[in-house]
């Protein structure tokens, strides 16, 4: 329900809201009036009539855009005094997406979202479950000489979103993980001894940490999902291979909470039966 505001005390609203925008614009009353073309006197009127008329909405407007606030805000149509073009890059962002483990801007994003539930649908499988031969050899090749000294760095991060306050929710599709054990496409080339070895760690964790981890795989031929994830109400982060773009107002992290929902819930494989899919991965595999 919309609130009704007595228009006596709308536009005394009006008068402090257009007091506090000048006064931390730093612009004077002469320069507010040259901006939006109007009179000063019009503007000291404007900043001291104590009558209940309110000025037109081009005027409203005009003062809004030359102080750097909202029309609404200053109507008390709004607490936010923000434009809207302000409102946009509060919650929408876009960073670099080095090729790393865990860099900086993600982990700091774990860490902000700690106690939260946080969703993830991984790229390929998620780093955070990997061991470290298989990190070697995923990261060894982008990575040259470096690479020892970054998956070292990287371990204690990894470990700490493991055993963080939040519960983690994971969603791939079947054929990666199929893919991985049968050394196919992305992972072509993968020697057996680290896809065994890969399989017993990602069984033990999902059996270990179970409930505070969970993993779905889901029918890539009737489900799809870009790499992202959602950490708890705060935002939701895509990612786009040399970009993450990063959502923080409420509609979209709630739009995209959902689809990850859809995910869980349209499952094929849930996270207590997947155990069960590693170890038959395994005998697959070794047999």
């Amino acid at each position: 329900m919309i609130d009704i505001m007595d228009k006596r005390l709308r536009a005394e609203q009006f008068r402090l809201r257009l007091n506090r925008a000048l006064r931390d614009s730093g612009l004077s009353q002469s320069a507010l009036a040259r901006a939006i073309g109007v009179d000063r006197s019009t503007i000291s009127q404007l900043l001291t009539d104590a009558g209940a008329r309110l000025p037109n909405a081009h005027v409203v407007g005009a003062c809004a855009g030359a102080l750097g606030v909202s029309a609404d805000w200053l109507l008390s149509l709004s607490d936010r005094p923000e434009n809207a073009a302000d409102l946009v890059a509060a919650s929408l962002s876009m960073t670099k997406a080095p090729r790393a483990l865990v860099d900086e801007r993600i982990f700091e994003w774990h860490q902000e979202a700690q106690g939260y539930k946080i969703r993830h649908v991984p790229a390929a499988l998620p780093d955070m479950l990997k061991t470290r031969a298989l990190l070697e050899w995923e990261y060894a090749p982008h990575l040259g000489r470096t690479a020892d000294q970054a998956i070292g760095a990287s371990e204690d991060r990894l470990t700490w979103m493991r055993q963080s306050a939040s519960d983690y929710e994971i969603a791939m599709p079947i054929y990666e993980l199929d893919s991985f054990a049968h050394a196919v496409g992305y992972y072509e080339g993968l020697p057996l001894d680290i896809r065994l070895q890969q399989l017993d760690h990602f069984e033990q964790l999902c059996t270990q940490l179970y409930p505070r981890l969970r993993i779905y795989l889901f029918d890539a031929k009737r489900l799809y999902s870009a790499p992202l994830t959602v950490f708890g109400p705060l935002l939701c982060v895509f990612y786009a291979g040399s970009h993450y773009l990063a959502f923080r107002d409420k509609e979209r992290v709630e739009t995209f909470s959902s689809h990850f929902d859809d995910l869980v819930r349209e499952a094929d494989i849930t996270a207590r039966q997947l155990p069960g899919r590693f170890r038959a991965l395994r005998a697959a595999i070794s047999s």
